[in-house]
């Protein structure tokens, strides 16, 4: 069972913010068909994954603006030529902040059943960057595939479980979504990494999908 520590339907709008990675909506899907326009290699599809962190850096850098991947006012009026708007924040606050956190054990080296951020397995990762926003999930990754909703590939969103089959039947591999294809993980040669759900290994192992938040 699935345990909810916060509340996640929290729905606020505030002045001077800032887009960043887990955003989805029109307001992304314009800031990335700027990108596109200006020759970067990002697809417009509204949702603020690791491609577009990266296009916005590049973008950032090559205009004198502090580098730092998140859309505020400044690389906002520099991209679009318009002030930037009230960000309404309607979307899941937690999904956001776990795709934001995710990204902050990237390097962590891989130990089967490591749980903490000095080493990590798959689900000891997942649990923990989960429990860090207040969710409890279960331990191993088999039975985290049984927890929230499932979804389907083409409706995946950033915060979002995704399940393989590696080394044996059934989910024995999780990672959490992130947008534009990619997702993050503790990968048994690499540690904490980004991958893509396209390259083969991680598509004819692909399983399915759960929801959490």
């Amino acid at each position: 069972m699935v345990v909810f520590l916060l509340s996640i339907s929290v729905s606020t709008s505030y002045a001077a913010g800032q887009f960043r990675v887990g955003d989805q909506g029109s307001e992304i899907a314009e800031i990335q068909g700027k990108l596109v326009l200006l020759g970067y290699d990002v697809m417009a599809d509204g949702d603020f994954g690791p491609a577009t962190v990266e296009a916005i850096k590049d973008f950032q850098r090559s205009h004198g603006l502090k580098v730092d991947g998140l859309i505020g006012p400044a690389t906002y009026t520099a991209l679009l030529g318009k002030e930037m708007p009230d960000i309404s924040r309607g979307a899941n606050y937690i999904a956001r902040r776990i795709v934001s956190a995710s990204m902050d054990y990237i390097g962590v080296p891989y130990l089967f059943g490591g749980t903490t951020p000095s080493a990590f397995d798959c689900s000891g990762y997942v649990q923990y960057v989960f429990a860090n926003a207040g969710i409890s999930l279960p331990r191993t990754a088999d039975v985290q595939y049984e927890q929230g909703t499932p979804v389907s590939t083409a409706e995946l969103v950033a915060g979002d479980l995704v399940f393989f089959s590696t080394y044996t039947y059934g989910a024995s591999h999780v990672g959490i979504y992130l947008g534009d294809g990619n997702f993050i993980h503790a990968s048994s040669s690499r540690g904490v990494t980004i991958d893509s759900l396209s390259t083969a290994y991680y598509s004819s192992r692909y399983i399915g999908a759960r929801r959490i938040v």
